[in-house]
């Protein structure tokens, strides 16, 4: 019964946010969605699904398909909680099963290479890859394990190479790849078409199909067309109660377009009692701007510092960190040493931005500008690193520079939070 209910109030917003002068996300909904929410069924097979594979691994001799299923059960499991401990117990089990076949089994590299990324590991990730190159995998997989790597290295010229290697109208992965290109090279509609088209391609898959509808409500996000985003998220959310990401995505155009603060607040905390990650914490640093309440943003500030820079994290929380020493915590020092570790992890034209912008808050505008001179001018950037360089061109009085960076910032504004989204209205002015 709960669940006719929670699908007739689904239709009933979907319906209803298409209504001219009308808030996105329904109050009804949301608040449906937290009193109503019981343990997903994905929560619930997963977790037998773990315990299958773990019952099935011989601890006395080497083990090879069970070991690398149960890892992957370690990684689904991590996607629904956030538990990042559950990453690195996977990473143990691969390189357990990598040792007790000598070197010999390119699965277990290649798993781990996937393991990597997602925990920013860019450059063990590129070595791992070697390995398993070296052993022997399939032109297909070497192809686009190989383009995962060189674009997020920045190696893009490389990146396109493997892309046109796999290239398959028909292929998931393919359409997946072509969206982030697509993405990265300024054409918003492209990616978004490319990433349907992928969502297309999963066909029964739903774990495939969910997450690229995730990233196409992301990328509607970036284009600013917030009513597409949320029918997105909703669509995830039908299917997947337990993803947090499409919840978290609602109450962020809750905040962003419809200006409600109170609700955007009882999202994001509502996340923080279902998910272990530091990102709902983040989002609410952008609830307290939004509603004046400088307190409340530090401390929520302090509360994902105090999380995020855990070292079990590594690199994956760098970029937030680093907005966040250059904002709300004023730590320019610590944003400083961030970019530079991040420099070290991946040296692209984004990060170039990030430590520049770094130096500019720790009072070093001159090398923060050879900086920008040397590896920044004329790349693609994201909203965030446009919006930083305009302030760098603004420091140098660069009036021109600095508009047309801001007019560039302005086209992904709800990417940005509630303070740099004022501070870049006023400076359009």
């Amino acid at each position: 019964m709960k669940c006719v209910f929670f699908n007739l109030l689904v239709i009933t917003a979907l319906f209803s946010c298409k209504q001219a002068n009308k808030p996105i996300v329904s109050k009804v909904l949301v608040d449906s969605l937290i009193t109503h929410y019981t343990t997903p069924q994905a929560v619930k097979d997963n977790a037998a699904d773990m315990q299958f594979w773990k019952n099935r691994i011989n601890p006395n001799s080497p083990d090879y398909s069970n070991a690398l299923k149960y890892a992957a059960t370690l990684i689904s499991r991590f996607h629904l909680s956030g538990d990042i401990h559950d990453i690195k117990t996977a990473d143990s089990v691969l390189l357990k099963t990598a040792a007790d076949f000598n070197g010999k089994e390119a699965g277990p590299y290649l798993s781990l290479v996937g393991h990597y990324i997602l925990q920013h590991r860019f450059k063990e990730a590129d070595s791992i890859f070697h390995l398993a190159t070296a052993i022997g995998i399939k032109k297909y997989e070497t192809a686009a394990t190989s383009f995962d790597i060189n674009f997020e290295l920045g190696r893009i010229a490389l990146a396109k190479q493997d892309l046109s290697t796999i290239k398959s109208n028909n292929d998931y992965g393919y359409q997946f790849r072509k969206s982030k290109m697509m993405h990265f090279s300024g054409d918003l509609d492209s990616s978004i078409s490319a990433m349907r088209t992928a969502a297309q391609n999963a066909g029964r898959d739903v774990t495939l199909k969910m997450a690229a509808l995730s990233n196409v409500a992301d990328l509607y996000i970036h284009a600013g067309q917030l009513d597409k985003a949320y029918d997105c998220y909703m669509q995830c959310i039908q299917t997947n109660p337990a993803d947090m990401h499409s919840i978290m995505g609602i109450g962020w155009i809750a905040l962003m377009n419809d200006k409600n603060d109170s609700l955007a607040e009882s999202i994001f905390k509502f996340v923080t009692t279902k998910t272990q990650s530091p990102d709902p914490l983040f989002k609410l640093v952008s609830v307290a701007e939004q509603r004046g309440d400088s307190a409340l943003a530090l401390q929520y500030a302090h509360a994902f510092e105090a999380k995020a820079s855990d070292t079990i994290y590594g690199n994956m929380y760098n970029k937030y960190l680093l907005q966040l020493y250059t904002g709300q915590l004023q730590q320019p020092a610590k944003a400083e040493a961030i970019g530079k570790k991040e420099l070290d992890n991946r040296a692209t034209p984004q990060t170039y931005a990030w430590y520049a912008w770094a130096l500019l808050c720790n009072n070093k505008k001159d090398e923060a500008y050879s900086i920008y001179q040397k590896y920044v001018s004329g790349k693609p950037l994201e909203g965030l690193e446009l919006y930083w360089m305009g302030k760098l061109m603004r420091s140098l009085d660069k009036g021109y520079n600095a508009s047309q960076f801001f007019k560039q910032a302005n086209k992904n504004y709800y990417d940005l939070d509630p303070t740099i989204q004022k501070d870049l209205t006023k400076n359009l002015e």
